[in-house]
C-alpha cells in the first residue's frame, strides 16, 4: 500500500470514528462541526510544532551559559504555530474524566489566539461547553492514533481538508456551499501557476483556493509565505473562521475580510491582483442593480436587469424588479477587473454562462475582444458535494501571447472523472496531469509534456517490478507474484491428503486437472514476465530511450508487458475461481462431512489467505498497465 492510500485510509477511520461519536452524542451535524474542525487544527498545529522543534531548539543561542527560550517568531519562520504546553495536544489527550476537558480546550484555544492576531475571536470555543466531557475525551483520543504520531508531511493538513469534504456531503454548515471540491480547485491551481504575488479569492469559502495555491508553491520547493500573499472575502462569519483555521494548519496566513462582494470591495484590488482565483454562486438574481451600475469593477457594464411583471401584482418576476437578471457576468467582470497587467484567473463557472443571450452575450463579447479569455475547460456534474449540476472553468490571462489573442482552448473534460461514491466523482492525479499536459502543449512547453511520458513509463516499469518485490503497509517485504503462488501451493497441500482419497475419476477430477494445468502455465508466465521486465528495465536506463524520438518506441516496446500484465490477472483469478470450485465440488459431492481427511478449518483458513494474495497480487499487476496507458 502506497504512503497515500495509508493516509486515505487513516482519514477515512478518524472520518468514521467521530461519525460514530457524533452519533452516540445525539448532536446534530450541525453541531459537531466547529468542535471537531476546532480539535483537527489544534492536532495539526501541534504536529507541526513537534515537527519542527528539535531543529529549532538545536540552533537557539545562548547567553551567559543558558539557552534561550522559544518564542513565537522561531516556529513562524518554519511554518508553524508555537504552542504553549497547556496548548499542546498530548497535554489534553491526557486529561482524564475527573477534568473539565472543555475549560481546558477553550484555554488552548486562547493561549494561540493570543499570540496570532489573524486568529483572535475566529477558533471556536464556546462549542466545547456543549459537548459532554467523556464524549470530548473520546473525540481527543480519536484524533490521536499511533499511527499517526510517526507520518511526516502535512497529513493533518490533508485531514482537514477531508473532514471538511465530509461535512459539506452532509451540509452540516451553509447548505456545504463553503467548500470547493479539492479536484476543481487543484485544476485551477495548476492550471494557473501562482508563484509570486497577490492571491485573491472574493467569495474564498473555507480558503482552498489558497491551500492549493500554497502546494504549487511547496511543489517548486519554495516557501508560500514568502512568496504569496492571500487576500479573500466571505460573507459568513462561520466560513470565515473554517478558512483561517485552514490556512493555519497549513502553516500559512491570509487576510480575510466579511464582505458581500457585489456591494463591498474591502481590499481595493481593482487592477492589483496577480492572480484570481475563486468558486463564486452560481445564478445569483437578486444584486440590487442600482448599486453596482457604477462600479469601476464593471468594465464591460451591467449585464442585463430585470424587468418585473409591470402589472403590480404578486410574484417573484415583480420582486426582482431592478435586480441584476444574472450575477454570472458580475462575477466574470469582478475577476477581470481585478487583475494586473500581468494577472491570470481561474474559477468555477455555471455552463449557463458561456451561452447566455442578451445582455449577458454582450458583456461576453467584450469580454472576448479583449483577447484575455484564455481557456474553457467542461466539467460533468457531480463533482460538487451538495450539487449534482455541470460546471465549467474559465481561465483569463491580461499577458496572453500574441500568437493566442485570437484563439481561446476549449476542453472538454466530461468524460474525464473517477468514481468516489455513487453520487461524488473526481479527478485521479493522473486525470490533472493529463489534462494539464494539454495546456502545456498549447503554450508551447513541450519538454514538460515529455517529462509527464517519462514519469509514466518509468511507473510502469517500477510496478511490474513491485509485482515480484515491494513492502507493505507495515513495511514488510513481499513478493506479490510469489506469495501468490505459494498460498495456492499452501491451499493444495491443506487439500491433497482428502483429495488422495477419492477415486480418480471422481466429480473433482476435471477441475482439479483445470488447476493444476493453469498453475502450470500462470507459473511459466511469471518467469517469462520477470525476463522480460528485466529486459525493458535494462534497456530503459539507456539515455536514449528518455528523449522524444527514443519515448515512442519505449511506449511500444512496453505494450506487450502491459497486455501480458492483464493476461496474468486473469489467470490469477481464474487460479482461485478453480480452486474455490474444487472446494465446493468437494463438499457438495464427494461426502466431506465423513472423512477425517478434510479439515474445514485448515482450508477455510488457507482459501482466505490465497484470496487475499490473490487481490495484492491483482492489484500490482493492474498498475502496470494503468501507468502504461497514461501517456495515450
Amino acid at each position: 500500500m502506497s504512503s497515500l492510500e495509508q493516509i486515505e485510509a487513516i482519514e477515512k477511520r478518524l472520518w468514521n470514528a467521530a461519525d460514530t461519536l457524533r452519533a452516540n452524542s445525539n448532536y446534530a451535524s450541525n453541531e459537531y462541526f466547529m468542535p471537531v474542525m476546532g480539535l483537527i487544527f489544534l492536532r495539526h498545529a501541534y504536529s507541526r510544532y513537534l515537527a519542527v522543534r528539535d531543529g529549532i531548539e538545536k540552533n537557539l543561542p545562548m547567553r551567559g551559559g543558558k539557552t534561550r527560550k522559544l518564542t513565537k517568531e522561531d516556529f513562524s519562520q518554519k511554518g508553524a504555530i508555537f504552542l504553549r504546553p497547556e496548548a499542546q495536544f498530548d497535554y489534553l489527550v491526557e486529561l482524564t474524566d475527573s477534568d473539565d476537558r472543555a475549560k481546558a480546550v477553550i484555554h488552548a484555544m486562547e493561549t494561540i489566539e493570543d499570540d496570532y492576531k489573524t486568529l483572535r475571536g475566529e477558533l471556536p470555543k464556546a462549542e466545547y461547553q456543549e459537548l459532554d466531557n467523556e464524549v470530548l475525551g473520546q473525540l481527543l483520543r480519536t484524533l490521536n492514533p499511533e499511527e499517526l504520531k510517526r507520518t511526516t508531511g502535512d497529513v493533518f493538513g490533508r485531514i482537514y481538508e477531508y473532514f471538511l469534504t465530509q461535512f459539506a456531503d452532509l451540509k452540516a454548515h451553509d447548505n456545504g456551499e463553503f467548500f470547493t471540491p479539492i479536484s476543481l480547485v487543484s485544476m485551477i491551481a495548476n492550471v494557473l501557476e501562482p508563484t509570486k504575488g497577490i492571491v485573491l479569492d472574493p467569495a474564498c469559502g473555507s480558503g482552498g483556493m489558497f491551500v492549493q495555491s500554497a502546494h504549487f508553491v511547496e511543489r517548486l520547493h519554495q516557501k508560500p509565505s514568502e512568496r504569496l500573499t492571500f487576500k479573500g472575502a466571505e460573507k459568513n462569519p462561520t466560513t470565515i473562521r473554517l478558512a483561517k483555521m485552514n490556512l493555519a494548519v497549513h502553516g500559512l496566513e491570509g487576510d480575510i475580510q466579511k464582505a458581500i462582494t457585489y456591494y463591498d470591495d474591502p481590499h481595493e484590488l481593482l487592477g492589483k491582483a496577480d492572480y484570481v482565483l475563486a468558486n463564486p454562486p452560481f445564478n445569483v438574481d437578486e444584486v440590487d442593480a442600482d448599486k453596482v451600475k457604477n462600479d469601476p469593477r464593471l468594465p464591460f457594464g451591467l449585464p442585463g436587469t430585470s424587468k418585473g411583471s409591470g402589472k403590480g401584482g404578486k410574484g417573484k418576476a415583480k420582486d426582482r424588479k431592478g435586480k441584476v437578471s444574472n450575477g454570472n457576468y458580475l462575477w466574470i467582470s469582478y475577476f477581470w477587473s481585478y487583475l494586473s497587467k500581468q494577472g491570470r484567473s481561474g474559477f468555477v463557472m455555471s455552463p449557463q454562462a458561456s451561452s447566455a443571450g442578451r445582455d449577458e452575450a454582450i458583456v461576453r463579447k467584450k469580454l472576448i475582444e479583449t483577447g484575455g479569455v484564455e481557456i474553457m475547460m467542461a466539467i460533468r456534474s457531480n463533482f460538487f458535494y451538495t450539487r449534482t449540476v455541470p460546471c465549467e472553468l474559465w481561465f483569463l490571462n491580461r499577458a496572453k501571447p500574441k500568437k493566442h489573442r485570437d484563439k481561446v482552448l476549449m476542453l472538454d473534460a466530461r468524460n474525464i472523472y473517477r468514481k468516489v461514491t455513487r453520487k461524488i466523482y473526481d479527478f485521479s492525479p493522473e486525470h490533472l496531469q493529463n489534462v494539464l499536459s494539454i495546456v502545456w502543449l498549447y503554450r508551447g512547453e513541450e519538454k514538460r509534456f515529455l517529462e509527464l511520458v517519462v514519469t509514466y513509463l518509468a511507473r510502469t516499469l517500477d510496478e511490474a517490478n513491485s509485482c515480484f518485490k515491494t513492502k507493505d503497509e507495515g513495511e514488510k517485504e513481499i513478493k506479490p507474484l510469489e506469495d501468490y503462488s505459494t498460498a495456492l501451493a499452501v491451499l493444495r497441500t491443506v487439500l491433497q491428503p482428502f483429495l488422495d482419497t477419492l477415486p480418480k475419476d471422481a466429480a473433482h477430477a476435471e477441475t482439479l486437472k483445470q488447476l493444476c494445468e493453469g498453475q502450470s502455465t500462470f507459473t511459466k508466465d511469471i518467469h517469462s514476465f520477470r525476463t522480460a521486465i528485466a529486459k525493458e528495465r535494462s534497456q530503459w536506463s539507456k539515455r536514449s530511450s528518455r528523449v522524444a524520438s527514443g519515448l515512442t518506441s519505449a511506449t511500444k516496446r512496453m505494450s506487450p508487458h502491459a497486455e501480458a500484465s492483464r493476461d496474468l490477472v486473469k489467470n490469477a483469478d481464474l487460479l482461485y475461481k478453480l480452486a474455490a470450485k474444487l472446494i465446493e465440488v468437494c463438499e457438495k459431492d464427494l461426502n466431506t462431512r465423513n472423512s477425517d481427511a478434510w479439515v474445514t478449518r485448515d482450508i477455510m483458513k488457507a482459501r482466505k489467505a490465497a484470496d487475499v494474495a490473490r487481490e495484492t497480487a491483482v492489484e500490482h499487476l493492474k498498475l502496470v498497465r494503468y501507468f502504461h496507458r497514461q501517456p495515450g
